[in-house]
């Protein structure tokens, strides 16, 4: 069944390899249909891969290989919530291992440019923490990181 909503990704020309990547990486995703272009077209050639379905944690997304005509930047972003500084580690570390790049706040590029925020849920909770000065103590502490460190949000919170 396809989804009435999908989120459309733009490559060069490598959409299959980021779909796979992605589903090696993330749980609960995977690659589907990999469709080839029945003609030539202004990046490629009639038998070129043109998209990719695939799911990246259980969100609908088609890889479109458009050429060079248009690249990514921050303004889109996957947030993924992690449950810990293990899943945490092991998801920006195979984001920035892989060709990518590290940023600040937890954010990160894969080598398509693609933005990811790795965001533990233990920094989501420290933002919402009653005391409004414990909450800025973690907000202040999250300033300072690449990834985040979240024995060190948790010692901002106690202060």
């Amino acid at each position: 069944m396809t989804a009435k909503n999908t989120i459309c990704l733009w490559y060069d020309h490598d959409a299959e390899q980021a779909a796979h990547f992605y589903a090696s990486v993330f749980p609960d995703s995977q690659v589907g249909a990999v469709h080839k272009a029945p003609g030539d077209y202004p990046s490629g050639k009639q038998g070129d891969v043109i998209t990719v379905a695939f799911t990246v944690m259980g969100i609908p997304c088609i890889g479109l290989n458009g050429g060079k005509a248009f690249s990514h930047c921050e303004a889109f972003s996957f947030q993924v919530c992690t449950e810990d500084q293990a899943e945490t580690d092991r998801l920006w570390d195979a984001i920035v291992n892989n060709g990518g790049e590290a940023s600040v706040c937890g954010w990160c590029k894969d080598r398509w440019g693609i933005s990811w925020q790795i965001t533990p849920r233990a920094l989501i909770e420290a933002f919402a923490h009653p005391d409004p000065a414990a909450a800025k103590r973690a907000f202040d502490a999250m300033l300072q990181m690449g990834k985040i460190d979240v024995a060190a949000i948790q010692a901002a919170l106690a202060g």
